[in-house]
């Protein structure tokens, strides 16, 4: 997915459409097309040789990780599931959430961090967010939520509020973030990975790991810092 130099024009936080040729689509758990706006799963349905070599040494492990959830080998019908969760909007643009996999256990349930983050993207005033796991004596695990606002806004108690209830409303009580930690910056490699290791360390309190990797290593210490307050 990508925009095509000189002619797509490109949109702030989106992948882009498919590149000619690829057939990518946002669908829900039963395999439909979402509609624009709405949060689903990151499919490709017209697959190229390249991406068959599979894991090594683990041929049907690779299938049923990548291939088995919405493939249909009888039709000869073949879906590759990244595993990853996005939205689409009406022009085709796609953009990619988060991983689907990333799972929080709050007193035994399992939580999407990219439905968390999604709901909360979604309050009005919020321009990103990433949600980790942090330990709780009663839950096992919590939710902690750390969040960039748009220029002009305020990390009020009244932003808090609303982005707690967005969690609620979109999501349920159970989901209710236990911290909303603002912040001007989530760290980053240099490709643009948030370090979520390193958010899961200052949420329980841990030791902070390896800054080497990041493109702004001074933002952990002031998020640890805003944390602690």
């Amino acid at each position: 997915m990508t925009t095509l130099p000189a002619i797509g024009e490109m949109k702030p936080g989106s992948a882009g459409p498919g590149l000619p040729g690829h057939d990518v689509r946002v669908v829900d758990a039963a395999g439909e097309e979402v509609d624009p706006g709405e949060a689903g799963y990151l499919t490709l349905n017209r697959p190229w040789p390249g991406m068959l070599r599979t894991l090594y040494g683990n041929d049907e492990r690779f299938i049923e990780e990548y291939w088995r959830e919405y493939s249909d080998p009888e039709a000869d019908e073949w879906v590759y599931f990244p595993e990853d969760g996005a939205k689409i909007d009406a022009d085709g643009y796609i953009t990619v959430l988060g991983r689907v996999d990333d799972v929080i256990n709050v007193s035994g349930h399992r939580l999407g961090t990219m439905e968390l983050e999604s709901a909360i993207v979604g309050v009005p005033g919020v321009a990103e967010a990433a949600v980790v796991g942090g330990d709780h004596e009663l839950k096992g695990e919590a939710v902690y939520a750390y969040v960039i606002l748009e220029d002009g806004q305020e990390p009020t108690e009244g932003m808090r509020e609303r982005i707690v209830a967005g969690v609620e409303e979109g999501i349920g009580p159970i989901a209710r973030p236990e911290e909303v930690i603002f912040t001007p910056e989530l760290p980053k490699t240099r490709s643009g990975k948030i370090m979520r290791r390193l958010l899961e360390n200052v949420a329980s309190g841990d030791e902070l790991g390896d800054t080497s990797t990041l493109r702004n290593p001074e933002i952990v210490e002031e998020i640890a810092q805003r944390a602690e307050e």
